[in-house]
């Protein structure tokens, strides 16, 4: 189960960095056409697209619950994920996303930590 939810956890940070690549090579060549184009129009400038993104599970069988939602307008990143730890606890994960502020998590703890002991 460790190895799944790492591997969430890498899905997101992926999908993350690629919500937001910087746009470094796109604003050189708008800027090289520009200066060589008089008639370019920064109306032409297409940046990422908005989208919306939505991920649950809920199995009873295992007790593999975990959810994920993830928005953007197309420059900010809002998300967030949780899933429930072996002791029993929900970690909440919240983030956004932006050109000015990088990449901000805050990691929550929910409810109180059961210990099972073997006999």
């Amino acid at each position: 189960m460790k190895f799944y939810q790492a591997l969430f956890c890498l899905v997101l940070a992926i999908a993350a960095v690629l919500a937001y690549p910087g746009h470094h090579a796109e604003s050189y060549a708008n800027l090289n056409q520009h200066h060589h184009d008089h008639h370019y129009v920064d109306d032409h400038h297409y940046g990422p697209a908005p989208y919306k993104f939505e991920y649950g599970v809920k199995d009873h069988h295992t007790g593999d619950h975990k959810e994920a939602w993830e928005h953007s307008d197309g420059h900010h990143v809002k998300g967030s994920y949780s899933l429930y730890e072996p002791d029993g606890t929900k970690r909440v994960v919240e983030y956004t996303a932006d050109p000015h502020n990088g990449f901000n998590a805050v990691v929550k703890k929910v409810g109180h930590a059961t210990h099972h002991y073997l006999h």
